[in-house]
């Protein structure tokens, strides 16, 4: 698929009273060929570059939904409780080392992207170590939005992932087999990437400069990784993105065997009609505890239909 974007030389670019980027280069695509929206529930304009932020030390705490930009000359980190890991940054992204452990005897040494636009906890190149492959009872699944249309890949539980002293466990792994004609400079040697429901476990604090990512536990870091208990792959269209379409069903999922469909436009869930509901909301309600009875409303073909979900575990 041919990708056609132009450049603007540049712009400038303000957070009012906070940041200013006042001259940079921006690809604008001639097409909304990614559609995060769809996935993330929320517009979204365009995505900003490190460039513009790489002179600040820059700490993201997930709780609180801030990022704190400080000037290196006045910030001191207090290391208490913080972790120092090293990182490279290559072409202004950020790289950590670490361990990947399939199951407890099977470890490998592996080079992950730090992605902050990531809405997943982990993403693993299947076909770039020896080690690093989907375990026994994955599930095939949507993993993102590609040019060429919706990737495909596996999802499953992988038993432990090391990040610095700390180990994350039973994480909630999307599996990807990269196209062999990639290029090799651009993925840079990494096996996957890191991304923002792993990171938000952490008060996280990057350091460009010095190369270094400092971590700090937070209260949710031994929380459970939950994962869609339904079977439905579900994106947002529509004004103000409140309509909700089945994008895809798991095979013998619960949702296959309520004989929901791929087009199908849920109604309501519950008691709460869907206008009242975000992405979000309906992702939660799919993430309930096995056994949970979730009655539905889907419209298809013109014709409302009640539907039932018992969510169980499929991963």
């Amino acid at each position: 698929t041919d990708l056609v974007a132009y450049l603007a030389r540049r712009i400038r670019f303000d957070i009012p009273d906070k940041v200013s980027a006042p001259r940079e280069d921006i690809l604008v695509l001639q097409e909304d060929y990614f559609r995060f929206e769809e996935y993330a529930g929320i517009d979204v304009h365009g995505i900003l570059s490190a460039n513009a932020f790489s002179k600040y030390i820059i700490r993201i705490n997930y709780d609180r939904r801030i990022i704190t930009l400080y000037d290196r000359e006045s910030f001191k980190i207090r290391e208490d409780g913080y972790e120092p890991i090293p990182i490279e940054v290559y072409r202004n992204k950020i790289y950590m080392n670490s361990r990947f452990y399939l199951r407890p005897d099977s470890i490998a040494p592996i080079k992950l992207l730090i992605d902050t636009g990531a809405g997943l906890p982990l993403l693993m190149f299947s076909n770039t170590h020896p080690l690093v492959h989907p375990p026994d009872n994955a599930i095939t699944t949507n993993i993102g939005m590609g040019l060429g249309g919706y990737l495909e890949g596996f999802t499953g539980r992988v038993f432990q992932l090391d990040l610095g002293k700390f180990s994350e466990k039973n994480i909630v792994t999307y599996f990807q087999t990269l196209d062999s004609t990639m290029n090799e400079e651009y993925l840079h040697g990494r096996n996957g990437l890191i991304g923002n429901t792993l990171l938000g476990r952490f008060s996280v604090i990057f350091d460009y400069q010095n190369s270094t990512m400092w971590l700090k536990p937070a209260r949710n870091f031994r929380n459970e990784f939950v994962y869609d208990r339904s079977g439905l792959i579900v994106i947002a269209t529509g004004p103000g993105f409140g309509k909700f379409v089945v994008q895809g069903v798991i095979d013998n999922s619960p949702a296959a065997e309520a004989d929901i469909r791929k087009g199908d436009e849920i109604k309501r869930i519950g008691i709460a009609p869907a206008a009242f509901l975000s992405l979000g909301d309906v992702q939660r309600i799919f993430q309930k505890k096995p056994g949970k009875k979730v009655k539905i409303i889907i419209k298809r073909d013109g014709k409302r239909m009640k539907k039932r979900i018992v969510l169980r575990d499929l991963i």
